[in-house]
């Protein structure tokens, strides 16, 4: 009985239990992306770049995932329904030289296309094979703290001709859009407080004309 109560706390035990759970939830934000309005670009197969997001328990499901088509690159177009502040990514492909090698995210760029991946990302990952998606890797926080649109370039693999992508995970936090208020704190930002204080007052002024 003493034995199995050690063999149950040891580490690895209780992490295999509990962990997925709660990785699970933070990986939820998948279910936050507009998925009609999702592009791959240079996808094999016309859909195939939405099959790789999904549940945090289908991470490991081989009988999802997307091929590029013309040569190693893939790049997502990922529309949110909200505000996402993005925290980590995870990206798992196969045990061999199609695995993607390096990504780079950009943020807000709605139809961003591959004339548009010699801009300057907001961060860039070398990355390693990862066929058991464990591997997170953290984003600078402050930049992608208000996104409504992530473009995810892989800009290679391992030498192989092709890449293959099993399981893309986005952690992070997500609020609802409100277009309307983003503008107000926008322009309060930028105003200039003693025209501020002039605008408020006048309205209350009834001499002036």
């Amino acid at each position: 009985m003493s034995g199995h109560g050690h063999g149950h706390g040891h580490g690895c035990g209780c992490e295999g239990e509990h962990e997925p759970a709660e990785r699970g939830l933070e990986y939820g934000l998948y279910q936050k992306i507009d998925l009609e309005k999702l592009q791959c670009l240079n996808e094999s197969r016309d859909g195939d770049g939405k099959l790789v997001f999904k549940p945090w328990d289908q991470r490991n499901d081989r009988n999802k995932f997307v091929d590029s088509d013309a040569d190693e690159e893939l790049l997502f177009n990922i529309p949110f329904t909200g505000s996402v502040k993005l925290k980590g990514i995870i990206i798992s492909g196969e045990n061999d030289s199609s695995h993607p090698a390096e990504i780079r995210l950009y943020k807000n760029i709605p139809q961003m296309s591959f004339d548009d991946t010699g801009r300057e990302p907001e961060q860039a990952f070398r990355l390693n094979r990862d066929p058991a998606a464990e591997l997170e890797y953290p984003t600078k926080i402050a930049r992608f703290s208000n996104v409504q649109h992530l473009s995810i370039h892989i800009s290679k693999n391992f030498g192989a001709e092709s890449t293959r992508v099993y399981y893309i995970g986005l952690r992070g936090e997500y609020s609802e859009a409100h277009r309307h208020e983003v503008t107000i704190c926008n322009y309060e930002a930028t105003a200039n407080p003693a025209d501020h204080k002039v605008e408020s007052i006048i309205p209350q002024t009834n001499f002036i004309s």
